[in-house]
């Protein structure tokens, strides 16, 4: 199942859920109230002040966590292409046979990251796109060791090219780690289950009205349904609707400098 059927089947599952719980809830207020309606009252407001107290803290959390992880791998993308950038234009100091066979598997590099991003979100597509910048990346490696020990060129591969390569390096890993990096599943368990226990008690407590306030029924489910939905997305840059579009201009411009 691709990820926008996914998203599209859980959002209806979610949304409707929450539909039915209220309506649930709202019925054994009713019937509550119809056999005690001062018990059916008592200790309601403790119980709603904890589960909503507890929903708004979570979703208030998870979401600004979500934002601030999508805003550390735009960040770590940025960084990427510029030590990108400069770890290539330095092969410009070296004579032409060492520049021409470094500079075509920086090609091949940037091509193959292009290509997992364009072929997202089929993942076996993406992963093949990505093992292939992998083999790229270990082979800059080995030629970047061998230039250093060369005693041509040792000096200027040890002190300028080595140095701008170990920086590219780093930011890659650091980018692919942060990109992996997702809080745990039990915590969207616990978030949409709390979004279904509220969604019962607040049918409970709309059950003091003898008419359905459809208004407040649909925000509600709505409102829930689409925060969780967005914090899903946030996590997700290169499969919804959020992606990291400006970072990925950049690579394409880098590589159009390329050649």
């Amino acid at each position: 199942m691709g990820y926008t059927l996914f998203s599209a089947f859980f959002v209806v599952a979610l949304f409707s859920a929450m539909l039915l719980l209220l309506e649930v809830g709202r019925r054994i207020g009713a019937r509550q109230m119809a056999v005690d309606p001062e018990g059916a009252k008592a200790g309601h407001g403790v119980v709603v002040g904890v589960v909503f107290s507890l929903l708004s803290l979570l979703l208030a959390f998870t979401f600004s966590g979500a934002a601030s992880r999508f805003d550390a791998r735009r960040q770590l993308a940025v960084q990427e292409v510029n030590t990108l950038s400069k770890a290539y234009y330095v092969l410009d100091l070296f004579p032409q046979p060492v520049q021409a066979k470094l500079k075509n598997s920086f090609r091949d590099y940037v091509d193959a990251e292009l290509q997992a991003i364009k072929a997202l979100p089929d993942r076996h597509a993406a992963e093949l796109a990505y093992s292939r910048s992998s083999a790229s990346k270990l082979d800059i490696q080995n030629q970047v060791i061998a230039v250093c020990q060369d005693p041509k060129s040792q000096a200027l591969g040890a002190y300028v090219l080595l140095p701008a390569v170990n920086d590219w390096i780093a930011n890659s890993t650091n980018r692919v780690v942060a990109a992996n990096t997702h809080p745990p599943i039990a915590i969207y368990v616990v978030l949409v289950g709390l979004a279904l226990v509220s969604s019962l008690i607040a049918g409970y407590a709309m059950a003091e009205a003898k008419a359905r306030s459809w208004l407040h029924v649909v925000v509600f489910a709505a409102t829930i349904t689409v925060i969780i939905y967005f914090i899903i997305d946030l996590e997700l840059p290169r499969f919804g609707f959020i992606r990291l579009t400006d970072t990925d201009r950049l690579l394409v411009a880098l590589r159009s400098k390329m050649g």
